[in-house]
């Protein structure tokens, strides 16, 4: 007899369950099998190979459906189960084929917040709550101020220059956190070719980096915010669409080298905002879960990719409106209004780092026609 399908496998390490299956004899008659259960054992998700040992364990009655919900979050430590190969018993009665990679892969990351070395376990469970994070932060409007009017200048110096209609508003608007780059070929439709792309996008830097003058400001409350952060060791991260030397030099105007864990710049990434692929980037520098970071920005397109790296967003009310930035999972008009407690409530989530959920079963069976026509009986009564 020959099983045509498994109903449902764990991939949390329980016994493989099969249920309501239909099997073929030689013949090729159907013949209705009940309920079997594999032997407990260290079962890793492989493929598996069943055997004549197993046997049928017969039920009451036949069940109409199975439905198991189990969530895969176990699955992202599967790549780490070649360390207990050496578990497996070497006498079972089934076999376990495996199709995938035995290395462990560098993403998702292991759990940093648990350190099986401190004696304290008080901080050891402190470090497993939500207190543990990671910041990232924009760099223009959310940490320094920012004049918007320079950058709708810098377009349209560059369109006069290069003999194109200059960008109304509602365009300049749409490339906020863009890069210049993919500006200029996505929205614009100014160049194709790389090399004219990237001319023109290095001489749009340098305009805008003349009209700004090097003048580097905190906002009011920034400065507060990243001291704290600092004083309680909550790794930072600071992305920007502008090139990596045009940020350093900013950085080191205001005189707050060492500060950021990871910078990530325009040289790191394919696409800007709001495309979340500079947050993802940045939580693999800083080897933390996307679930596990704080997005700060100032726009809606901030909000837009930090929602779409699965991440916590808090937009800070600098260019738009606190009405624009509903979206947002908090909303301030400056930093230091916010404090170490709202970002632990922030970060306050079932994470897949910790823990292994339970399999639900449910069971769905037919209605029973007898209840069903007591019911319409007494609706024929009243």
């Amino acid at each position: 007899m020959m099983v045509e399908s498994i109903s449902a496998t764990s991939v949390l390490r329980h016994s493989p369950v099969l249920g309501l299956h239909q099997c073929k004899d030689v013949g090729g008659k159907k013949k209705a099998v009940g309920f079997v259960r594999i032997p407990q054992n260290d079962f890793l998700c492989r493929k598996l190979v069943c055997c004549s040992s197993l046997r049928g364990v017969g039920v009451g009655r036949p069940l109409r459906r199975i439905l198991v919900k189990a969530q895969a979050m176990g699955l992202a430590k599967e790549a780490y189960s070649y360390q207990d190969e050496e578990r497996l018993p070497r006498n079972f009665n089934h076999g376990s084929d495996s199709g995938v990679d035995r290395k462990p892969s560098l993403w998702p990351p292991e759990n940093r917040a648990d350190n099986a070395a401190l004696q304290n376990p008080l901080l050891r469970q402190e470090r497993m709550g939500c207190g543990w994070l990671g910041a990232i932060f924009e760099w223009e409007g959310v940490l320094i101020e920012e004049n918007p009017d320079l950058e709708k200048q810098a377009w349209l110096i560059l369109s006069q220059e290069e003999g194109k209609s200059p960008p109304p508003t509602f365009v300049t608007r749409r490339i906020e956190g863009m890069k210049n780059e993919q500006a200029i070929s996505e929205v614009l439709c100014w160049a194709r070719e790389p090399s004219q792309l990237r001319r023109m996008a290095t001489r749009k830097e340098e305009i805008y980096q003349s009209l700004q003058g090097g003048i580097y400001r905190f906002r009011p409350g920034s400065q507060e915010f990243v001291d704290v952060l600092i004083h309680y060791k909550i790794p930072i991260a600071l992305v920007s669409t502008r090139p990596r030397k045009t940020l350093e030099n900013a950085i080191g105007a205001i005189g707050i080298e060492g500060v950021f864990s990871v910078i990530v710049t325009a040289e790191d990434v394919y696409r800007g905002k709001p495309d979340p692929e500079m947050f993802m980037y940045a939580a693999q520098l800083l080897q933390f879960l996307p679930e596990r970071c704080i997005v700060f920005g100032n726009s809606n397109q901030t909000v837009e990719a930090a929602h779409d790296a699965r991440m916590k967003c808090v937009a800070v009310a600098s260019k738009h409106p606190v009405y624009e930035l509903g979206a947002a999972d908090l909303v301030v008009k400056r930093l230091d209004e916010l404090s170490v407690v709202d970002l632990k409530n922030l970060a306050d989530i079932d994470s897949p780092e910790f823990g292994e959920p339970e399999l639900e079963m449910e069971f769905e069976e037919e209605a029973d026609l007898s209840s069903s026509t007591s019911v319409a009986t007494d609706d024929d009564f009243w």
